[in-house]
């Protein structure tokens, strides 16, 4: 049974699951479904969520929580990182059907030792331009996977209002001596872009 977790909990992930190395992260979120059409509905906005485009990212960060190279950031641009230990499953630009939207595979025996933690993001491409927010969204989660097993073993709703936010915080995981946990961060921000959320940990 994946234990559930609520904003601002921390959990141990491989203390409670020994032997357990690699794990898939799930992220996934819904468009929310407009009311109304026609002419008024377009000029309001109505029917406009199903363009809005989600990414899911992971940034590495080392001491202190500073990203020590752009490499170390994951995302559509980047699938893998350089030492082989993070592999996105690539973009999803519509967030529609059931299930994870975007899927993102750790190796955490692999990842270098200098990195203490991984940061889970979701933001919204080109979302200034475009004038959306994470209000046109929801049903938002992460969820931790042991893909051995097929087991879940974590699972996080995001259920705070998010309107005006353009980019979310979701989780982290975070070295914890051998071990490594998981928190349950789910913060949103008015960073209008992949770029401006890792300045913030530069």
């Amino acid at each position: 049974m994946a234990i559930n977790l609520q904003k601002g909990q921390r959990v141990d992930l491989t203390k409670g699951n020994p032997g357990l190395s690699k794990i898939m992260v799930g992220l996934g979120w819904d468009p929310v479904q407009q009311k109304g059409g026609g002419l008024l509905g377009s000029l309001f906005g109505g029917g406009g969520a199903a363009s809005v485009d989600c990414d899911a990212s992971v940034i590495m960060l080392g001491e202190n929580d500073k990203v020590l190279q752009n490499s170390d950031v994951i995302y559509f641009g980047n699938l893998k990182s350089k030492d082989g230990s993070i592999q996105h499953s690539g973009d999803n630009l519509t967030g529609a059907g059931d299930g994870d939207d975007e899927q993102i595979h750790v190796d955490l025996s692999r990842v270098p030792a200098p990195i203490q933690k991984l940061v889970f993001v979701v933001n919204i491409y080109d979302a200034v331009k475009r004038k959306q927010h994470f209000g046109l969204i929801q049903n938002a989660f992460i969820r931790i996977v042991n893909p051995n097993s097929g087991s879940s073993l974590i699972h996080y709703n995001l259920t705070d209002d998010y309107s005006g936010t353009t980019s979310l915080i979701v989780g982290e995981l975070y070295r914890h001596g051998q071990e490594w946990k998981f928190a349950a961060v789910g913060t949103g921000t008015s960073a209008g872009s992949l770029g401006e959320v890792v300045k913030t940990f530069s």
